[in-house]
C-alpha cells in the first residue's frame, strides 16, 4: 500500500465541533418573554404572589379605614414603623408593587385565556370526531343483535340524541386510518359549556382586575372624624386623610354635605362578651348638592349612606369631651367638643386642649376621659374607665400655661401638648357639669359632657359594579365548569352475515363521570330491538 494511503487510513477524523444554537433576537427575545408571562405557571404565581401581598394589609392598619390606628403604631413604634410606611405597609392596595403584580397578572390572564376562546370559538364551529374503530375500548361501552336495519337504528340514535341535545356527526363507512370501515354510526358530542364556564370564569377574574384598576385609578377615598352635631362638605379641605387615585381630579368629588345629628353606641352589658359593642348608628341629615332638598338616613356599619356615587362608611367611633375655657379676664376663650383617642376597650380616651388665646398666657390641658369613671384611681396604672358605654362620665386634667409653640411654625400633633416651655398648674378630676378654677388668676375650665364621635370614610369607587358583575359571572362561571361535563357518544349498526344487526353504544367523558353510564344507557333503551339487559363490556 503506497505510504500517503497508509497515512490517510491512519490519521484520526478531526473532531466536529459544537452545534451553535441560533440567536434568538430581539424579536425571538420579546417573544420568548411573552410565552413566559402568558403560561399558566407565571400566571399561577402571579396569584400566589397577589394573595401573599395582601397579607400585610391585614397584619398592619391601613390609612384608608384607619389613620388613627396608622398614626399610633407609628407613635408606638419609632425604629420600624416608617421602614413600613417606606415600604408601603400601610397602604397595600395603593402601593406601587401591589399595582404590579396586578397588572401583570391582568397581562398574563389576557394573553392566556384570548387564545383559549378563539379555540373554542373554532371548536364550537367543528363537528363532533368521527367514530373511532373498536368502540370497546371506551369506558362505557354497550352491544347488542338486532333484527333491525342499519339505518333505522342510526335514525333511531340520532332522534335520540338530538332529543338530549347532543351535537351530531352522522356517517357512513370510512376507511380512513382509524375509523370503522363497515356499517354505519352517527357521532355526537355534548357539554360545551363545561369549557365555557371555565372560560367565563378566568374571563371575570381578568374583568375584576380591570374593575379594581379603574376604581384604584379613578377613585379615591378619604377619612374624617365628625362629631356630634357637626357637619362635613365633600371638599378636599374637609378630610383629616385623602387618598386619590392616580387619574383624580377634583371634579369627581360629588357636592353632597351632611351633618351628623345624633350618634349611638350600644355595648354588651352582661354576659362573657361584656364591654363588646353591639351597634354603632350614626343619625345624619344630607344634601345631594347645594341647594336640594334635606334627606334624614341612618349609617350603621355594613349599611352606608350612598350619595352621587361616593359611599359614606361608618369605621368606628370614640368620645369627644365639651369644655369651656375662660381666661384671667374671665373672657370665654375656647368653648367646643375635642376628639379623644381611646387607649383600650373601655374606651379610657386621651386628648389635648389648647387655647392660645388665653390671657395672660396660654394654656393647654392634658384630658383623660373615662366614659364610666372607676370608683377608685390605682396610682399605678392612672384613670381607667370600667365600662366603654358613658354611664358615669368623667375627666383627668392636667392643666399647663405658658408658651404652647405654635408660633415656631413646626407642625404639631393635635393630640400631644409640647409642655417644654410651659409650667403645670395642678391636676384635677372633674364630672360633668363642674368647673376647677385655675390658680394664681388664670382662668378656669368647665367640663360640660362627654359628646361622641364617629370615624367616617367616604369613598368613591367608579369600578365596583363592574367588579360585582365580575363576581357575580365567576360565580356562574364556575358552578358550569363544576357541574356540567364534555362527553361524546358514539352509535355504529353493522351488519352480519347471518343477517342480524350488530349495534355498539359507547361513551366518553373528558373527565370521570358516574352519570356518563346512565345516559349510555338511555339511548340504547331507545333503539329498535334492544334488549332489557345489554350485555356491558369496558
Amino acid at each position: 500500500m503506497p505510504a500517503d494511503q497508509l497515512n490517510a487510513l491512519t490519521k484520526s477524523e478531526p473532531e466536529a465541533a459544537p452545534a451553535r444554537q441560533p440567536a434568538l433576537g430581539i424579536l425571538g427575545g420579546l417573544r420568548w418573554m411573552w410565552r413566559q408571562l402568558t403560561s399558566m405557571r407565571t400566571a399561577l404565581i402571579l396569584l400566589f404572589l397577589m394573595a401573599l401581598g395582601s397579607v400585610p394589609g391585614s397584619v398592619f392598619p391601613q390609612r384608608g379605614a384607619s389613620p388613627l390606628r396608622v398614626g399610633q403604631y407609628l407613635q408606638d413604634h419609632t425604629t420600624i414603623g416608617p421602614w413600613l410606611d417606606r415600604l408601603s405597609m400601610f397602604d397595600v392596595y395603593a402601593s406601587s408593587w401591589f399595582a404590579a403584580i396586578y397588572l401583570l397578572l391582568m397581562v398574563s390572564l389576557a394573553g392566556c385565556i384570548l387564545p383559549r376562546c378563539l379555540h373554542y370559538a373554532r371548536n364550537l364551529r367543528s363537528v363532533p370526531p368521527a367514530t373511532p374503530r373498536n368502540l370497546a375500548r371506551m369506558p362505557e361501552h354497550r352491544s347488542f343483535y338486532t333484527t333491525a336495519i342499519e339505518s333505522d337504528v342510526v335514525d333511531a340514535a340520532i332522534a335520540s340524541l338530538r332529543r338530549a341535545r347532543f351535537r351530531l356527526r352522522p356517517a357512513a363507512a370510512s376507511s380512513d386510518t382509524g375509523v370503522s370501515d363497515v356499517g354505519s354510526s352517527v357521532a355526537a358530542e355534548k357539554g360545551y359549556v363545561h369549557e365555557f364556564g371555565n372560560l367565563v370564569f378566568h374571563l371575570s377574574i381578568l374583568l375584576l382586575l380591570v374593575g379594581v384598576a379603574w376604581g384604584s385609578w379613578f377613585g379615591y377615598r378619604g377619612t374624617v372624624i365628625i362629631v356630634e352635631g357637626e357637619g362635613f362638605a365633600n371638599t378636599l379641605t374637609q378630610y383629616d386623610d385623602f387618598v386619590p387615585g392616580r387619574g383624580f381630579s377634583t371634579g369627581l368629588l360629588a357636592p353632597f354635605s351632611f351633618t351628623m345629628d345624633a350618634f349611638d353606641a350600644k355595648f354588651l352589658e352582661d354576659g362573657p362578651n361584656r364591654g363588646q359593642p353591639d351597634q354603632y348608628t350614626a343619625d345624619v341629615t344630607y344634601r345631594e348638592r347645594p341647594g336640594a332638598e334635606l334627606q334624614a338616613e341612618r349609617i350603621e356599619v355594613n349599611k352606608p349612606l350612598g350619595v352621587n356615587g361616593a359611599k359614606v362608611f361608618l369605621l368606628g367611633h370614640g368620645y369627644a369631651p365639651a369644655f369651656t375655657v375662660r381666661d384671667g379676664e374671665g373672657i370665654v376663650v375656647f368653648s367646643g367638643a375635642v376628639p379623644a383617642l381611646p387607649q383600650d376597650p373601655a374606651f379610657t380616651s386621651e386628648t389635648v386642649v389648647k387655647v392660645p388665646d388665653a390671657q395672660p398666657e396660654q394654656l393647654g390641658f392634658n384630658v383623660t376621659a373615662t366614659p364610666t369613671a372607676p370608683d377608685k384611681v390605682d396610682p399605678a396604672t392612672g384613670p381607667k374607665s370600667i365600662f366603654p358605654e358613658a354611664n358615669d362620665p368623667r375627666v383627668y386634667l392636667g392643666a399647663w400655661t405658658g408658651d404652647l409653640g405654635l408660633d415656631s411654625g413646626v407642625p404639631q400633633n393635635v393630640y400631644q401638648l409640647d409642655s417644654s416651655d410651659m409650667e403645670q398648674l395642678g391636676r384635677k378630676d372633674l364630672g360633668v357639669g363642674e368647673t376647677w378654677t385655675l390658680p394664681d388668676g388664670r382662668g378656669s375650665i368647665t367640663f360640660d359632657g362627654l359628646g361622641e364621635f364617629a370615624n367616617m370614610q367616604v369613598a368613591y369607587d367608579p369600578g365596583r359594579w363592574l367588579a360585582l358583575i365580575a363576581t357575580v359571572a365567576a360565580m356562574v362561571g364556575i358552578s358550569l365548569s363544576l357541574l356540567v361535563r364534555r362527553r361524546r357518544l358514539w352509535v355504529r349498526a353493522t351488519a352480519d352475515v347471518d343477517g342480524r344487526t350488530l349495534v355498539e353504544v359507547a361513551g366518553l367523558a373528558q373527565t370521570e363521570w358516574a352519570a356518563l353510564a346512565q345516559e349510555v344507557d338511555a339511548v340504547v333503551g331507545e333503539l329498535p330491538g334492544a334488549p332489557a339487559a345489554v350485555e356491558v363490556r369496558g
